[in-house]
């Protein structure tokens, strides 16, 4: 079988490290170039590391992405000149940059997923479930705790939910969310989607949604302890990808919920 070539952008990240190491351990990829923001003197993998670049990735045949929004969106002008599919694991675009990301995928495959775990892409499809069954008579909130490294919040796994529970009521999520709390030990259930992130030690990830109707409250919940469980999942979903025409899609298109 002949092997995808890939690329990883933000290799000296945490999650970029990640995927190397699982990279190496996959026989359907070969690791063809390394990208970094910044000039990084030594072989990572036996490849030296550059910018983002036509020369970067001009032998890929995937791009799988874990850095910041600014950084994707310029991989993203280079693999439409490439025709180069791209996986993104980015979080925290705005709308603007998130309508960008749509114009792109009507050139090349794009799979986008704010998290690339079969457990946590299962825990929006409940979500969502449990969102319209439930109705207007619960309120709802999300809940997540990260790693202190990480700068984002509320975490693009939190936001997904909170999708999940906007698109359960059939109404659209950017008009439903709420406050965003930051380290609280509590916070309040509102007639929007409130989120609270916490920053923590070295934790992988927990989520958490809760509705309640004020006599009841329903929990539904996912947690990580191991990050190759998103490095495997990128990897997956670079593979699916590879069959696929242009356009945008998600960890749910390629796990089939329907």
């Amino acid at each position: 079988m002949r092997k995808i070539n890939l690329s990883i952008s933000g290799c000296m990240g945490r999650m970029g490290q990640q995927l190397i190491k699982s990279s190496k351990k996959n026989r359907s990829f070969k690791l063809v170039s390394l990208t970094e923001n910044r000039l990084i003197n030594k072989k990572i993998a036996g490849i030296k590391p550059i910018k983002n670049s036509v020369d970067a990735f001009k032998r890929s045949n995937v791009i799988i992405d874990f850095t910041v929004p600014k950084c994707t969106l310029e991989i993203l002008k280079i693999a439409s000149k490439l025709k180069k599919r791209v996986v993104i694991g980015t979080t925290g675009f705005s709308k603007k940059e998130e309508n960008l990301i749509k114009k792109f995928s009507r050139k090349i495959p794009i799979l986008k997923a704010g998290n690339m775990s079969l457990g946590v892409n299962l825990l929006m499809y409940l979500t969502e479930i449990a969102s319209k069954s439930l109705g207007n008579n619960f309120l709802s909130k999300v809940y997540e705790v990260h790693h202190k490294h990480k700068v984002d919040y509320p975490s693009g796994t939190a936001l997904m939910l909170g999708k999940g529970i906007a698109d359960g009521k059939n109404k659209n999520f950017y008009n439903l969310i709420g406050r965003k709390y930051f380290n609280k030990k509590s916070f309040p259930y509102a007639k929007k989607i409130n989120f609270n992130s916490i920053r923590k030690g070295e934790v992988v990830g927990e989520h958490e949604v809760r509705f309640s109707s004020g006599k009841e409250i329903i929990k539904l919940n996912h947690e990580s302890f191991d990050r190759a469980l998103y490095s495997e999942g990128a990897l997956t979903a670079a593979t699916w990808l590879m069959s696929k025409k242009a356009g945008l899609y998600s960890m749910r298109d390629l796990l089939n919920f329907k």
